[in-house]
């Protein structure tokens, strides 16, 4: 048998003490978020009002390799961190591949994601600036419930904007939402203007990430005592979720082992950021190189169809512009069950490494995925949640192509969390109802076509 066991757990003094600031070791910063009105760099002034202090001074910050971890965030992460790293030995084992193939998981928390590593830091600098709480949006509801099991530790207020197709399809999970204390509006609404605007415009729609993030900025640039905070894209956010790779890389350093291919699902970049983040910089220093594959679903891919140019971070137009791969900020996505998948937009630092060629995309259509999850389910005893499914579909084609050439690739990838809110999307799948809808060339040029025109 081989030594390296199922699962690699670290002990508590082998967690990150400070979060890795991949933008530090990058050649070509990331483009600065650009104010709508003027088209110039945001200030961390103009930022103020939106998002708190502390948070916007680590969205501007370019330069500093480690940010040191307060002691109280480090002290609830001890709930649910270290996560393990597991080897899949009874998926190789089915697959009958030469490849060994490992997982972090990040589900063993009870929002059941790695949402929370970000929610608990974005909580607790609300809670140190002294606001009274916060809004946000969600798609398949897993940031909505770390963001509401956070503020309910710190004593915050939460209003979460959920994508209307995903509040009627996951209703427990915004129940759960509901259990710590978060109030929850299916997006777009008839409560702010533009949630109004949009309906007027798009009538009987499912809405959009980009359409519950222009309602949740609303209401808190009009509310005294709030802040908007965000669960992916942004760079504090993959600056938070670095302690995913942080702990996958000291976790495989222990054993000596060197990863051939990290594989992450890709919507906003929150995962796949944190994930990837101290093997890029080890790239970036041309210290180790990788295969680093993005994975994000047909029926958005922002990455493999869309262009890299500043757009809206939103479908209402109210947020500062953003340089990224984009499909457009009123691109409206087929209600596909990867909730957390269905932005039109990349984060400006995977964008930025994408364009520069330091990582590669592929999507996958949605059914091909709930068949890799249920392959997955079946041997590695974990219901993955549909975003990870996406990952886990490509590692196990790349598996295979190791069954066929004889090559022993060591491949890693992120399992984002569990699929146990999702089983009105696995009902679909196993009777067959699920389908396979991808934008037309049509679709995603009408879109695309009216992005603003930056000089």
């Amino acid at each position: 048998m081989n030594q390296i066991p199922y699962k690699i757990y670290l002990n508590e003094t082998e967690m990150p003490t400070a979060w890795y600031n991949l933008r530090a070791d990058m050649k070509n910063k990331p483009a600065p978020l650009l104010n709508p009105g003027t088209h110039q760099p945001m200030t961390a002034e103009e930022l103020a009002p939106v998002f708190c202090e502390e948070l916007v001074a680590q969205e501007l910050d370019n330069d500093t390799p480690f940010i040191e971890i307060p002691e109280e965030i480090r002290n609830f992460y001890k709930m649910y961190r270290p996560s393990p790293l597991v080897r899949a030995y009874c998926l190789e084992e089915k697959l009958g591949t030469p490849a060994k193939i490992y997982y972090k998981f990040e589900g063993n928390n009870t929002s059941g994601s790695h949402k929370l590593n970000s929610a608990i830091a974005q909580a607790y600098y609300a809670k140190k600036q002294g606001l009274k709480g916060v809004t946000t949006e969600t798609g398949a509801g897993q940031w909505g419930t770390a963001l509401s099991m956070a503020c309910s530790y710190f004593g915050l207020d939460c209003k979460v904007y959920m994508v209307k197709v995903s509040y009627e399809q996951k209703p427990f999970r915004r129940e759960v939402m509901r259990t710590y204390g978060a109030s929850v509006t299916p997006s777009p609404s008839d409560t702010t203007n533009v949630g109004r605007k949009i309906l007027e415009q798009f009538p009987g729609t499912g809405g959009s990430l980009g359409c519950a993030i222009s309602e949740a900025v609303e209401v808190a640039v009009t509310n005294e005592g709030y802040r908007y905070v965000l669960g992916s894209v942004l760079n504090q956010v993959l600056l938070h979720q670095s302690v995913i790779g942080l702990e996958t890389k000291t976790a495989l350093d222990k054993y000596g082992i060197k990863p051939d291919m990290i594989i992450g699902c890709a919507g906003g970049g929150s995962n796949l950021g944190g994930l990837i983040a101290p093997f890029m910089g080890e790239k970036l220093r041309g210290e180790a190189d990788y295969d680093i594959v993005a994975v994000e679903p047909a029926s958005c891919p922002s990455f493999t169809r869309g262009k890299y140019a500043y757009d809206f971070c939103d479908t209402g137009m109210v947020c500062p512009l953003a340089k990224m791969y984009t499909l457009g900020s009123g691109f409206i996505p087929a209600p596909n069950h990867a909730g957390g998948l269905r932005y039109h937009g990349m984060s400006s630092i995977l964008s930025q490494l994408y364009d520069d060629g330091y990582m590669r995309a592929v999507s996958v259509p949605q059914t091909a995925v709930f068949e890799a999850a249920e392959q997955f389910a079946r041997v590695e005893g974990i219901l993955p949640a549909p975003e990870s499914s996406h990952a886990i579909k490509v590692a196990i084609d790349e598996a295979l192509k190791c069954k066929e050439t004889g090559e022993e690739k060591t491949i890693v990838f992120g399992l984002t969390g569990t699929g146990y809110f999702d089983m009105v999307a696995y009902e679909k799948f196993h009777d067959g109802l699920m389908s396979d809808y991808i934008p037309t060339d049509e679709d995603l040029a009408k879109s695309i076509s009216k992005l603003p025109q930056i000089d």
